[in-house]
């Protein structure tokens, strides 16, 4: 089933969309309020978004600004604003569609499959380079990124860093980490493990951002959260 942030303050129109929504396979949580609903896409995984330009607190135009400069997600902006500048602003800000209102949620189930053919068609065009702001890995020349600096990593370092940014946000075991880094001997056990992780957050955590996190009992885990640089 397909996950869908909406940010729409017609709850009235936000509960009938999501119910007609969930008989296409497709999940929605709405937030009414912008800031709520940006923040929600630090907290889960969505597919795409669902947003109206008429907000209370954040214009719409400013939420599709920043969610597409800081996020890879398709913005499909749904809004009773037919003006001409507010479309095309909304394209440029980043959206991938734009339906006004009034219109037919036969028509919005069949932009949302639109948009994602498109969108996941150009992510396996692109899928070796991944963009996991504020990072972005290059699986062909084997380099990492780090607000477009590019990081000095070792062999494992990078074979390590890789594997946890493609699996950002998961708690993975020491074992796992190893298995997945072809420098590192299985036989040399965790400690080797511990000693490039530490070396990783001297190189990336500066100024007071933290990026790996220490699970115990488990291992460790990257998580990205607050970084607007």
């Amino acid at each position: 089933m397909l996950e869908i942030l909406m940010i729409e303050d017609d709850l009235e129109l936000a509960a009938i969309l999501a119910e007609y929504l969930k008989a296409h396979d497709i999940n929605v949580v709405n937030y009414d309020e912008p800031y709520t609903g940006m923040s929600a896409i630090n907290a889960q995984h969505f597919d795409l978004l669902l947003l109206d330009l008429t907000l209370p607190n954040l214009d719409g135009l400013e939420v599709c600004r920043r969610v597409a400069k800081e996020k890879q997600l398709p913005i499909i902006i749904t809004s009773a604003r037919n003006d001409v500048d507010d479309r095309v602003l909304g394209l440029e800000y980043g959206a991938d569609d734009y339906l006004p209102k009034p219109y037919d949620p036969k028509e919005l189930v069949a932009r949302i499959y639109s948009v994602l053919r498109r969108y996941n068609k150009n992510i396996k065009q692109d899928e070796n380079q991944v963009s996991i702001l504020p990072f972005k890995l290059n699986k062909d020349s084997r380099e990492i990124y780090l607000h477009d600096t590019l990081l000095p990593l070792t062999k494992a370092e990078y074979e390590i860093l890789s594997f946890m940014l493609e699996n950002k946000d998961k708690a993975l075991t020491r074992d796992a980490i190893a298995m997945n880094a072809d420098s590192i001997n299985p036989d040399s056990g965790n400690k080797s493990i511990d000693v490039i992780i530490g070396r990783l957050r001297a190189k990336i955590e500066k100024n007071g951002q933290k990026y790996i996190h220490s699970i115990r009992g488990i291992g460790y885990k990257l998580q990205i959260k607050g970084d607007t640089d």
